[in-house]
């Protein structure tokens, strides 16, 4: 496997564990010391919302902080147009992300009704950005350093 495309499976397996909320696998692309760093992206003039610093932070912001899915519920994030430079045994990445979430409808106590078929629920786009992250190949396995995100969309905390 190229160098690139080694680097491009380590953003694959992260929207994974990012949408199944396992901070424990999340965690685990990073170096010991790896940090996440949030942005508002605002029509390209960033400004830095907040880090997560270290494995623990991050682990935890996924399995704890997040909200969890409702009932017949998931996130998909996709990636997209990933710009890719390795040099050495150092990768930057660029690449921009849809978060969809889908909702399953829930059958009716008394069954669906006749003539009901197919897929039914929504998917819905909820967040949008870029994903920037700097890697570096430890032990023969690239591993995130610094995971920048940058959202379009606003973000708000709860004490705003």
């Amino acid at each position: 496997m190229s160098p690139e495309r080694a680097v491009q499976q380590v953003l694959a397996q992260y929207v994974r564990a990012a949408d199944s909320l396992n901070g424990e696998a999340l965690s685990q692309l990073f170096i010991t010391n790896g940090k996440v760093e949030i942005y508002d992206w605002n029509a390209g003039n960033p400004s830095l919302l907040f880090v997560l610093n270290g494995k623990d932070q991050i682990a935890n912001a996924i399995s704890n902080l997040m909200k969890p899915h409702p009932n017949k519920g998931w996130s998909h994030h996709t990636t997209h147009d990933p710009l890719i430079t390795v040099e050495g045994n150092y990768a930057e990445m660029d690449a921009q992300f849809i978060r969809f979430d889908s909702i399953g409808a829930i059958r009716p106590e008394n069954g669906w009704t006749v003539g009901t078929v197919g897929l039914i629920g929504s998917v819905k786009p909820t967040e949008s950005g870029y994903y920037k992250p700097s890697l570096v190949l430890e032990d023969g396995t690239w591993k995130i350093t610094t995971h920048r995100i940058y959202h379009d969309l606003t973000f708000v905390f709860p004490e705003q």
